[in-house]
């Protein structure tokens, strides 16, 4: 795998982390971490839990697959990553147009931080 699709998968990891990071179960949601947010390696992660690469990979898959799972189901990541596009898309509309662009643009902002 190259660093490039490394990197995106890490960043899906995460974005789907946030969402999801609850419906996981307690060791799931340890061994993400380590790994995608602290960058641990399997063998560093192992060390630490006390128990095998193997046993580390197979709980990571797992949790890889139920984040994917729920994404499938419910598609929070989707609606969200589709309403920041429509916000962009809106926000650029906005600067073009000059009447009531600073409480429109004030608007957007607030709904992007939301």
């Amino acid at each position: 795998m190259s660093q490039e699709n490394r990197l995106e998968k890490t960043n899906r990891v995460n974005l789907l982390f946030d969402f999801y990071e609850l419906l996981l179960t307690e060791k799931q949601q340890t061994f993400l971490k380590y790994y995608f947010h602290d960058d641990f390696s399997l063998g560093e992660i192992a060390s630490e839990f006390n128990i095998s690469r193997q046993a580390i990979y197979e709980h990571i898959k797992r949790a890889e697959q139920m984040l994917e799972m729920y994404e499938e189901k419910l598609g929070l990541l989707h609606k969200q990553q589709r309403r920041m596009a429509q916000l962009g898309a809106l926000e650029q509309i906005l600067e073009q147009n000059e009447l009531h662009k600073d409480e429109a643009l004030r608007l957007v902002r607030s709904l992007q931080e939301w």
